[in-house]
């Protein structure tokens, strides 16, 4: 039989995680922020102009021939979401929202938004609601394909100050999961034949579940995906898609998203249809 510590260990071991989350998403060394001499995130981060709406739906599209598109829609207002909304009910909607995607081009800043958002809670600026904050990325959670976990397992194998303060269950308290780069996913995620399983399972499995709400669903999910990628998630698990609006220049500089390696693949596919399209 399996026993969970004192009640009080969560606040036990909260302390902790904030203190390494704040070590681990304070600097940002994307851009031109070298190696050894990152730039605070906080320094640099401005808020993204989001609009809500939009679907799951495959965009074959190039993501630069899709900043050409939206740069020539007609200008609308745009709705600014702060990061420590995400979660909010917009107007008309019923309760808080479950589960989020952030869809948008690379670079747009969609990884830097959910490294604000964990950041401020880390630092007790925002969320104080929410007991624990969990960010994964798909890229870690490949190499986990082929083991089995619990979801309290997984979270152990990555947020070991769960795990030595004994915390066992996670569905009396508030909980943020965050996925990050959903295109970057080399997991089976099946949401039509996958069976319903608690006890420990592969991880994609573990997800399909999660994201279902058939695991855990007092929990909130934060999803991030480029287009492409979107449909891999079902509409109907979505309470809400979010698309950063695409940035001008001094707005990429600015918030230092944009890498020169995004920049050189970008102008590479530019000349390769330029050459070809002719």
């Amino acid at each position: 039989m399996r026993f969970c510590v004192r009640p009080e260990s969560p606040a036990t071991c909260r302390p902790r995680l904030k203190s390494n989350l704040k070590k681990k998403f304070q600097f940002v060394f994307e851009g031109i922020a070298k190696a050894g001499n990152p730039t605070l995130l906080n320094q640099i981060y401005t808020e993204l102009y989001i609009t809500e709406g939009g679907t799951g739906e495959v965009n074959d599209e190039h993501e630069v021939r899709q900043i050409e598109t939206a740069s020539r829609k007609p200008v609308r207002p745009e709705t600014t979401i702060r990061q420590e909304d995400i979660f909010k009910a917009s107007p008309g909607r019923d309760g808080p929202i479950r589960t989020v995607m952030t869809k948008g081009v690379a670079g747009i800043g969609k990884t830097v938004l959910t490294q604000k958002f964990t950041l401020d809670w880390a630092e007790d600026k925002a969320n104080q609601d929410i007991q624990f904050t969990f960010p994964f990325t798909f890229r870690e959670l490949n190499v986990l394909k082929e083991r089995k976990f619990s979801l309290v397992e997984l979270v152990h194998h990555f947020f070991t100050e769960t795990k030595e303060a004994g915390v066992c269950r996670f569905d009396q308290f508030q909980v943020v999961f965050i996925f990050d780069g959903l295109d970057e996913c080399r997991l089976p995620l099946d949401f039509h034949n996958t069976e319903i399983l608690t006890d420990s399972t592969s991880v994609d499995v573990l997800l399909t579940n999660l994201i279902r709400g058939k695991l855990l669903p007092s929990a909130r999910l934060w999803i991030t995906t480029r287009p492409a990628a979107a449909s891999q998630i079902p509409p109907e698990c979505l309470g809400s898609v979010l698309v950063p609006q695409c940035l001008c220049v001094e707005c990429s500089r600015e918030r230092n998203v944009l890498t020169v390696e995004q920049i050189v693949q970008s102008l590479h596919v530019c000349l390769f249809h330029s050459v070809f399209d002719e």
